[in-house]
Formats: structure tokens, C-alpha cells, sequence
């Protein structure tokens, strides 16, 4: 009960000195050190500052400032107008993330690095106006999710190309040489269908060519020509209509992928059978035609050469029947001659010599 007693009576204490803690972590903590002469950024400032100016000095952000900046995490505000900055290094501002407002204005900037503006993920208001900005790299405004204003008036950029997905409400850009040419094209539709204003819009001009001098840069009239070879930028809304687009695209041809890769295995077999079934008939045909002629060839086929004791016991034979053959009366001596020379024909004679067939039968019949 004691302890429940002490912590009852505590908890409205303590709940008023959390709040205490949480306003003074709101309040707002201003240095002003302009006109100070300044050539580096000071050590003993207070560490609580929220917003710090140093306009009107000598500072010329070099690793040094940008490593005594880092120790002011909790400004909101920062103000470095005129003064003698020449370059934007990587992650110069690495540790501001609590930075809403960056005005580097009336300096000498001519080289922003890509990674310039890292860390900056709540800058709103970014003034880079009045330096010797020649060329903008438009992956350098990647990290500024939330930039609202970006002011870039009196500078020499003749070109701009514009981020995709670019959140901006305001934009200054007079003062500059604009180069009114084809390549422009892409900053002129973005001005036309994004929500952005373009401050002094009557006399942010062109500066070349001759032919369009004067001419606002978002009503520029353009040819043709330029259209085809610079399409208009993707907005936001644009981005997501093509993403579900190609998403919806990328699963029905997937779909339909699978579908005729499942049609083409089943049409493959079926293909195959068909094959294969005409292969055997044609081949079952062509034996039942065939057999029959095969089995008579190799049927017939018996001949072999003869032993000599077969040669011997076949002329004996041949022999006898000769004799026989003479007791024929006279009338089928003719015959009986032929089938003679028919048979001896095959005799092999004991000397070795084959008997010539075309010798008169008739002298041979008269010798013997």
C-alpha cells in the first residue's frame, strides 16, 4: 500500500517535468554572428542551437567547417549569405537532419557534389541563388524527399534537368541563360503539368537562341522535332499508372508463358506418338511384304562347295548313269547327249582341265 501511495503521489511530478523537458527541447535557440569576419565556423556555440546565422563572413565551408557543423544537430535553420564559399563537398551537411531551412546565397559556388546534400532528409527551403552555377547535376536534389522551394535565381545554368518524382511547390529561376533549345523541352512540360510555381514567371527567359529570345521559358513554342527527341518527364501520378501497367503486363505474359509452354509439352507427346506409331506400321508393313521373298532366298540358298570325296562319289554316279543312258534307243540319242553335256559340264576331269563346251559334240561321239 506504501508503495502504491508513493507512486501515486509521483506520477503527476513526474509527468510535469517530462513536459518541462519537451518544450525546452522546442525552443528555439537563435545566434546571430553576421558581420563577425568570420573565415571559420566557431567552436562555442551553443550546442543547443536551432537556428544559427553567419552571414556576411569569410567562411568558405572547407572540412573543417563541415566537421564543427556536424556538432550542431539540432539546427533547424542556417544561414551562411554571402560569404566565401566555392564548393559543396559530399556529405558537408551529413549530420543536419533536423534542417528545414539551407540558404548558402551571394557565394561563389561552382561545383556541387553529388552527395552535397545527403543527410538532409527534412530540408523544406534550399537557396543556392546568385553563384557561378554553371551545371546542375540532378541527382544531387536525390536525398530531399520533403524540398518544397528551390531557389536558383542569378546564376549561369542554360540547362536543367529536371528529377523525376521532383515534390517542389516553388522554384525561382530568372536571372539565369537559358538555352531555349530542344533539350529545355523536358523543363517546360514539367513546369506545364506539375504543381510547381514558377516565381517571376514574365521574365524568367530565354536567352538563346536569337529567334526565341524573350520568350518565357515555359511558353516557349517548340517544333516537332523536339518532341520526338525528348519526351515529356514521368510525374508521380504517371509513375504508378505505368508501374501497375507494366506489373499486370509482366503477370499475364507470365501466365500466358506458362500456358503455352503446358500446351506445347502436351501437343510435343502427342506429336511424338504420332510419329512413332506411323514409324512402326510402316515398318510392319514392309516386313509382311517382304518376309516372304527372304525366307524363299535364304530357303534356296544351300549351295557350298564340294569335298573331294564328294566330287569323286558324284562322278562315279555320273558315271553309271551314262552307261545307262546309252541303252536309250536311237531316237532320244540327242537328248540324251545334251543332258550329258549338261551335267558333265560341272565334272571336274582328272587332269585339271575343264572341258570346252563348244567342241562338236559329234567328233567327241565318233572318238568314243
Amino acid at each position: 500500500m506504501k508503495t502504491t501511495c508513493i507512486t501515486t503521489l509521483f506520477w503527476p511530478l513526474s509527468m510535469l517535468l517530462l513536459s518541462d523537458e519537451s518544450q525546452s527541447s522546442k525552443i528555439e535557440v537563435k545566434c546571430n554572428f553576421t558581420e563577425k569576419n568570420y573565415s571559420l565556423i566557431p567552436t562555442d556555440i551553443n550546442k543547443n542551437v536551432t537556428i544559427l546565422d553567419l552571414s556576411y563572413n569569410q567562411i568558405t565551408l572547407n572540412i573543417i567547417d563541415t566537421r564543427v557543423l556536424q556538432t550542431y544537430f539540432l539546427l533547424t535553420e542556417l544561414y551562411l549569405t554571402e560569404n566565401n564559399v566555392t564548393m559543396l563537398y559530399n556529405n558537408g551537411f551529413g549530420n543536419l537532419s533536423n534542417l528545414e531551412i539551407l540558404n548558402i546565397c551571394r557565394n561563389s559556388i561552382h561545383v556541387i557534389e553529388q552527395g552535397a546534400f545527403t543527410g538532409l532528409n527534412k530540408l523544406k527551403q534550399l537557396y543556392l541563388c546568385q553563384n557561378k552555377i554553371f551545371q546542375l547535376n540532378p541527382d544531387v536534389f536525390v536525398p530531399l524527399k520533403n524540398l518544397i522551394l528551390l531557389n536558383l535565381q542569378g546564376n549561369f545554368i542554360s540547362y536543367f534537368d529536371v528529377p523525376q518524382l521532383f515534390h517542389l511547390e516553388l522554384i525561382i529561376l530568372y536571372g539565369n541563360p537559358w538555352n531555349c533549345s530542344c533539350s529545355l523541352l523536358n523543363l517546360q512540360n514539367w513546369l506545364n503539368t506539375s504543381n510547381v510555381t514558377l516565381e517571376n514567371e514574365n521574365i524568367t527567359t530565354c536567352a538563346y537562341p536569337d529567334i526565341l529570345k524573350f520568350y518565357c521559358i515555359k511558353t516557349v513554342p517548340y517544333n516537332a522535332e523536339c518532341y520526338l527527341k525528348f519526351p515529356p518527364p514521368i510525374n508521380e501520378d504517371l509513375y504508378n499508372h505505368l508501374q501497375s501497367i507494366s506489373n499486370s503486363t509482366f503477370n499475364s505474359s507470365l501466365n500466358n508463358l506458362k500456358n503455352s509452354e503446358h500446351k506445347l509439352g502436351k501437343s510435343w507427346a502427342f506429336l511424338v506418338g504420332v510419329v512413332i506409331t506411323v514409324l512402326m506400321t510402316s515398318f510392319l508393313i514392309f516386313a509382311a511384304i517382304k518376309c516372304p521373298v527372304w525366307y524363299n532366298f535364304l530357303l534356296s540358298y544351300n549351295h557350298h562347295r564340294l569335298e573331294e570325296h564328294e566330287a569323286e562319289t558324284y562322278e562315279d554316279g555320273f558315271t553309271g548313269n551314262s552307261s545307262s543312258l546309252s541303252q536309250v534307243p536311237d531316237k532320244n540319242s540327242e537328248e540324251t547327249i545334251v543332258i550329258f553335256e549338261k551335267l558333265h559340264s560341272f565334272v571336274v576331269d582328272d587332269d585339271g582341265f575343264i572341258e570346252d563346251k563348244y567342241i562338236d559334240t559329234h567328233e567327241l561321239h565318233e572318238e568314243n
